[in-house]
This record gives structure tokens, C-alpha cells and sequence, in this order.
């Protein structure tokens, strides 16, 4: 059995260059068709989910729900909400405050400014998450959630990561998977990432 992460497709906000953070705005044109290609991979591997697990926010659920289809309930689950930017919601990623250039510069040795979430506590509850769905795993796992979520739960599979996931880029749909083993968890790998654009 595997765990598949997903990131959720693009919104406006990505396309924007804005930290959206726990703003619920759907997927856009592109984020669905990006969705539509991973549903595709999946397929083209005759990949099936026993289960499927969702950040609560839509972005991250119609993710889940085009590439899922119908083979299982999407069970929501706020451990996997991105990463709480508090008074930083919405900046723009073009011209960003001081601290926070210098949070994204270097995350390993610059805590999160004053106001959002530290990362520490990002990958703290993306591991209570994971050791929690393992117990009652049955069949492979998609879980749909956000970018920095994201990092935070290979932060947690990869014990020897020392931070390496917070500076790396992961794009809009883009998979890792890990085994389940009988200790917890393997080693994740990316295996799909997705390009182009609707009717190209």
C-alpha cells in the first residue's frame, strides 16, 4: 500500500503570485485541467484509492474529487489546511514585506515572522495526521492538500531532511508517494508533476 500527496491545481491566487494561505477560492481553469492530467496518471497506472483524505478548503477538495472520481468518500480534515499566514494573507509574492523575503530566502535559519504559523507546527500536525490514517489504512491513499502542507509532511516522512523540503519548489498537482510499512512509512518520492495548458 502507498500514500499519494497531491498538491491541489492553480487558482487565480497562484496565478496572482499571492500567499492564499486559508483563503477558500476554487481552482481555475488550469487547476482543472491539471487535476484532469493527474487523474490520467493515476489511471494510466491503474491506480485505485481505498481512501481519500482532504484539506476542508475547495481548492483542495475539487482536487481530490476529479482525480478520485467516485471510488471513495472524500473524508476533510483540517491537519491538512496550508500554512496560517495570519496578517501576511494575501501578499503578494512580487513585492513582499521585508521579514517575509527574508522568511522565503532562507526558511532553515529564519523563523515565520510574528503572526503566522511556525513550521515546526506544520509538520507537527502533518504527523499526527499521517500516524493517525496509518493505523486504519486499507488500500492506497490519496491525499489532497497545499504547498506548504505539503512540505511539512515530507519534512516528517524524510527524517534525515533537516528543513531541505522548505526551500524546494512543489508545483500545482504535482504527486509524491511513500510506502506504508510495518514500522510507519517509506522514503517519498516525487513521481508526477504537471505542464501545459488547457487546449495546448
Amino acid at each position: 500500500m502507498k500514500i499519494y500527496l497531491v498538491r491541489h491545481g492553480e487558482t487565480a491566487k497562484n496565478r496572482e503570485r499571492r500567499l492564499q494561505g486559508r483563503s477558500d477560492v476554487p481552482l481555475n481553469e488550469k487547476g482543472i485541467f491539471q487535476s484532469e492530467q493527474t487523474r490520467a496518471f493515476f489511471a494510466s497506472k491503474a491506480i485505485r484509492f481505498g481512501m481519500v483524505y482532504s484539506s476542508p478548503l475547495q481548492r483542495a477538495v475539487q482536487t481530490a474529487r476529479i482525480i478520485a472520481g467516485e471510488q471513495a468518500d472524500i473524508l476533510t480534515d483540517e491537519r491538512l489546511l496550508e500554512m496560517d499566514y495570519g496578517p501576511y494573507e494575501g501578499s503578494t509574492l512580487e513585492d513582499p514585506a521585508p521579514e517575509l523575503m527574508l522568511f522565503f530566502r532562507d526558511f532553515r535559519h529564519n523563523p515565520a515572522p510574528e503572526g503566522m504559523e511556525p513550521l515546526a507546527s506544520v509538520t507537527e500536525r502533518l504527523g499526527r495526521f499521517l500516524r493517525e490514517i496509518r493505523a486504519g489504512a486499507a488500500g492506497d491513499i490519496l491525499i489532497s492538500t497545499h504547498a506548504i502542507a505539503m512540505k511539512g509532511a515530507l519534512e516528517y516522512l524524510t527524517p534525515d531532511a533537516e528543513g531541505a523540503y522548505w526551500s524546494k519548489y512543489i508545483g500545482n498537482c504535482a504527486v509524491y508517494a511513500a510506502e506504508l510499512t510495518e514500522d510507519g512509512y517509506g522514503i517519498p518520492s516525487e513521481i508526477f508533476s504537471c505542464g501545459g495548458e488547457p487546449g495546448v
